[in-house]
């Protein structure tokens, strides 16, 4: 399975390696190819225009905006990119504790700012109950990342641990959705405690053919892993899972 807008998001750069790879990786470069190739994304499409991970977080948002219509369309369904978490209905009460350490910066010292959680995109449902003051509920909160570099990508552990810790009320679905070619980065933040309860790939099963066909012994490893354990799953089955959630 594939997500719709996965092959308008890759590409090939001019020098033959894909949008996708790691130029400093051989693995990262001979996955990427075979996975380009199963998904038959042609020699000659350069990548698109822009930054490849805010074109993905344009591309999730849209697409699941699109998605989540058809597949519940009794439900009204509010996605968007950039929403800070306190604009949602278990989180509204940072407002205040934002407030509070405006007003008095030492406070910031104290408290920090972990609360400041602002996830790439956000999936939103309406409530009527008086409970919520009129904030929508966070039901989904999406990291998008087009790769993976494990320096880096525990800044989501961080920020999804950050919106579990400050809930009050039900948990949002914490997930990862990326691009990434190569299993032993992927597996870096799907194994975990809870923070992420899933990571969702864009071009599973082209990634599922490519590791088989070209992975080493470790790549294909961390590949079983992580999908036999159902860390990482095709990027389609985000949408029904949030539609029946």
């Amino acid at each position: 399975m594939t997500a719709p807008f996965a092959s308008l998001l890759l590409g090939w750069r001019a020098s033959g390696v894909p949008n996708v790879a790691d130029s400093d990786s051989e693995q990262s470069k001979v996955l990427a190819r075979a996975m380009l190739r199963h998904l038959a994304v042609p020699t000659a499409q350069a990548p698109g225009e822009g930054e490849a991970g805010k074109l993905l977080e344009m591309a999730v948002r849209n697409d699941l905006e699109t998605q989540l219509l058809q597949a519940k369309p009794d439900r009204q369904w509010i996605v968007q990119r950039g929403v800070k978490a306190r604009q949602f209905a278990q989180y509204r009460h940072l407002n205040a504790l934002d407030d509070l350490v405006k007003s008095n910066p030492e406070l910031r010292i104290t408290i920090g700012t972990d609360y400041l959680v602002k996830p790439d995109v956000t999936v939103g449902i309406p409530c009527d109950s008086p409970l919520t003051d009129g904030f929508p509920v966070l039901h989904a909160a999406i990291s998008c990342k087009w790769t993976i570099r494990s320096d880096r990508v525990q800044n989501t552990r961080h920020e999804f641990n950050g919106l579990i810790r400050h809930r009050r009320g039900r948990q949002p679905h914490l997930v990862v959705v990326t691009a990434e070619p190569l299993p032993s980065r992927i597996v870096a933040i799907a194994r975990g405690t809870g923070e992420i309860d899933a990571v969702y790939h864009i071009a599973y099963d082209a990634l599922d053919r490519a590791v088989r066909d070209v992975g080493n012994i470790g790549q294909q490893g961390d590949w079983e892993e992580c999908t036999k354990q159902r860390r990482v799953l095709p990027y389609e089955q985000l949408v029904m899972t949030l539609a029946k959630w």
